[in-house]
């Protein structure tokens, strides 16, 4: 792999013109595709083959008018004044007309004509059903529903439109993208002491990220893409474009301080630092691609979506980065004397004057009693996680949109005056055809529903068709989320079979609150299968790379831990309400069910990104003769900088979508930050040099015959020594050609240092995967 992205970064750093046009080519074209196809987002929830989708699509046929989306029209009488009066009841009527006649309305209920008041008569609840689902709604529609109330207002009455064709809210402004890259901004330019540099991972991230989001408008004319999609994308095409810019960027500045050619630099830093990127970018690919597995159709897009930007950052930072500093060249070489050169030089002095880098003084910290150290980690991560056992899963509503939004007035307002179980009632479709009296057999049926525990009310049968089927709509007394309305659900379903041998229907149950009750039902029972396959894969991944059992152990668990506390701190901030005024969480209740499988996916990816450069420097110390304590100090030494900057970023882009952002995204990005600050500096930084520093030499142990298995991946570039001979030496003394902190400054070298030994191997200085063990 080291070898390909030599060649690649060379080529790029050479044909820089043709790479930045080629790059500017594709935006052209993304945006030519935006313009010609481009259509809207699409945020319907479905479950193909599950129960309450069949019965869905069945309806969609029989009576579209029950099958589409609903708005709720709630009208609340002056202080003191009933809504039946008459010149009320007749502003209801006549709005309720109007909107029999606005744009995809197929009928309404005129609520004073069925009597849909509440029991001190002071609101009335109207229903406006639609031919199409909320996903099928024309722009204008609601806006046009919501004129029809203006002479109610008039009158008096205080409007509010809501219901499901409304959705729980979307996320506000654009500032989001940019808060991010301003807090980025400031951390790349104290990384790297100059604001030249600072700028190449910011342009070449924005520049992928720009080619993600313009790819994804131009596929919503021909795919159902959510609005969270896209939001997901630009949190994650941002936050990796940086970062893996920031790996290499990093790197080649390093190896232009030990003094080497801008262009083999270039080009070793995409091999090296590349390589790593490579690999934790296919990481989240894959990750991410894999939920496809759960077979929801909006979690593969939304998979797709997270997958297809982190697929470009790897890109762009394989190919158009070499090429920006290729037109940077010497520009960004530190100048003598600069804080990066005196950075550089501390480094490869190893502390030998006295003076440490920040981030081998934290290792030594986390080594000096590796038990301690492990206990305490362990103890304040269960600790964070102990919340997440009272983890409860469910779909947005409503009930979470906006406190100030209409939709979220008229929630309140229905479940106040009528109670929740309006606002997400059931459709239990009825097929009588096998019947001997189709009419007896409905009649017995709205019986049975009426006498059924959790049930509020029955509304009168619809007969479709021939008479062979009919709907009733049934509103439980509880709210859509509630754990009571599932209950109910199961309940209905469980009892089908005794139903039909009563009454002679065959019962099944279907409606919005239904399918996203099998929407969050599919998600969870695919959350254990889903984290077997992800720890797995890291196992697998982690014994090619690091060639050790103990590593890939480690780090797994660690991935399990940094889950478990992130859920742990959503679960006390959404559900139980901790910090939700400073975090803008209007309503609590039970957590997304999309959460926990998409932030393990993601979360997984990142997790690999860091252990990969913090071990990866161990590795090559120990390899070279260090002793193991001496391995970690090394790696911590060399790695921790670049890791605590690429995490800040992380979490500075994903907390900047936690305010203003969407019910599902507000969640999402909370505990994406939170995992990263969790995983990074508490798991990678902390708990992995304690346990390598515990284990000692059997940390990098693996069985000979499994040795002789595994393929030589050569992540980092091991071969380049031979394939491509070093330009440049290190500065001072008789640095080795080609390594990247050359040699010890003025002399020879050290065996078993981290910046090079006496025979060190030119272009293998970042980490060197030999298979041989120092003796």
């Amino acid at each position: 792999m080291a070898s390909l992205l030599h060649r690649l970064g060379r080529g790029a750093f050479r044909h820089r013109r043709a790479v930045l046009a080629a790059w500017l080519l594709v935006l052209t074209a993304a945006v030519t595709c935006v313009i010609t196809v481009g259509g809207s987002t699409d945020d319907e929830f479905t479950v193909p083959g599950s129960p309450a989708q069949t019965a869905m699509d069945t309806l969609r046929t029989e009576l579209p008018s029950a099958a589409g989306t609903s708005a709720q029209v709630v009208f609340v009488a002056p202080e003191g004044h009933l809504i039946t009066e008459p010149r009320y009841a007749q502003a209801v009527s006549a709005t309720m007309a109007r909107a029999a006649k606005a744009p995809q309305v197929v009928s309404v209920t005129d609520p004073v004509r069925d009597k849909v008041i509440s029991a001190d008569r002071t609101t009335a609840l109207g229903q406006v059903r639609y031919r199409v689902s909320r996903a099928g709604l024309h722009d204008g529609s609601l806006t046009a529903l919501e004129r029809t109330t203006g002479d109610a207002e008039d009158a008096g009455l205080t409007v509010e439109v809501g219901g499901s064709a409304y959705g729980s809210g979307k996320s506000t402004g654009h500032t989001k993208e940019a808060m991010g890259a301003a807090v980025a901004l400031v951390v790349l330019t104290l990384t790297f002491g100059s604001l030249f540099a600072a700028g190449m991972p910011l342009l070449t991230a924005l520049t992928g990220l720009a080619v993600t989001l313009l790819g994804l408008s131009a596929l919503t004319g021909v795919l159902a893409v959510s609005s969270t999609a896209p939001s997901l994308a630009s949190m994650l095409g941002l936050a990796v474009g940086i970062d893996y810019a920031l790996f290499i960027v990093s790197r080649h500045r390093s190896q232009l301080a030990a003094g080497m050619d801008t262009e083999e630099s270039a080009a070793r830093a995409t091999a090296t630092a590349g390589s790593a990127v490579v690999f934790a970018g296919l990481t989240v690919i894959i990750a991410l691609c894999g939920l496809a597995v759960v077979r929801i159709p909006f979690l593969t897009v939304m998979g797709g979506a997270g997958a297809a930007a982190v697929l470009v950052a790897v890109g762009v930072s394989t190919t158009l980065l070499p090429a920006v500093l290729g037109f940077a060249g010497e520009r960004l070489r530190p100048k003598p004397g600069s804080r990066a050169a005196r950075r550089e030089q501390a480094a490869r002095r190893a502390g030998d004057d006295g003076r440490r880098p920040l981030g081998e003084r934290w290792g030594r910290a986390a080594i000096r009693r590796p038990l301690l150290t492990l206990a305490a980690v362990l103890v304040g991560l269960l600790t964070v996680a102990l919340p997440a056992r009272d983890l409860r899963l469910a779909l947005p509503d409503n009930a979470s949109a906006p406190a100030g939004s209409s939709q979220r007035q008229a929630y309140d307002v229905v479940s106040h005056e009528f109670g929740p179980g309006f606002n997400g009632p059931l459709l239990v479709r009825a097929d009588i055809s096998h019947a001997g009296d189709p009419r007896q057999a409905t009649a017995a049926l709205v019986r049975e529903l009426k006498a059924t525990d959790g049930v509020a009310a029955v509304g009168e049968p619809q007969v479709v068709g021939h008479g062979d089927a009919a709907v009733i709509q049934v509103v439980p007394e509880t709210g859509p989320s509630d754990a009571r309305t599932k209950d109910l659900v199961e309940h209905l379903r469980d009892e089908a079979g005794d139903r039909r041998e009563r009454t002679g229907a065959e019962v099944s149950v279907t409606g919005t609150t239904a399918v996203n009750i099998d929407v969050s039902d599919r998600l969870a029972s695919s959350l254990v299968p889903f984290a077997l396959v992800v720890v797995g894969l890291s196992l697998l991944l982690l014994l090619l790379v690091f060639r050790s059992v103990v590593v890939p152990v480690k780090a797994a668990l660690g991935f399990l831990l940094s889950v478990a506390a992130t859920l742990g701190a959503v679960v006390a901030v959404f559900q139980w309400g901790w910090l939700s005024g400073p975090l803008g969480v209007g309503e609590t209740g039970p957590v997304v069910s999309v959460l926990p499988i998409l932030v393990m996916a993601v979360l997984f990816g990142l997790a690999m990104d860091y252990e990969v450069f913090m071990v990866s420097r161990m590795r090559e110390a120990y390899v070279h003769g260090a002793a193991p304590r001496d391995a970690v100090l090394a790696g911590s030494r060399h790695a921790s900088r670049v890791v605590t900057a690429a995490a800040l970023i992380m979490f500075a882009v994903f907390a900047g979508f936690v305010p203003g952002g969407s019910t599902m995204l507000k969640p999402i990005a909370f505990a994406l930050a939170v995992g990263v600050l969790v995983d990074a500096f508490l798991v990678r930084m902390t708990l992995v040099p304690a346990a390598l520093a515990l284990v000692g030499r059997a940390g990098w142990w693996l069985p000979k015959w499994l040795d002789r298995l595994l393929p030589n991946l050569d992540i980092e570039g091991e071969r380049l020594a031979t394939e491509h001979p070093a330009e440049g030496t290190g500065p001072g003394g008789t640095g080795v050609p080609g390594t990247t902190e050359g040699t010890g400054p003025g002399g020879t070298g050290v065996p078993g240092t981290a910046e090079g030994t006496g025979t060190g191997v030119p272009g293998a200085a970042d980490a060197s995967f030999r298979n041989s063990r120092p003796s």
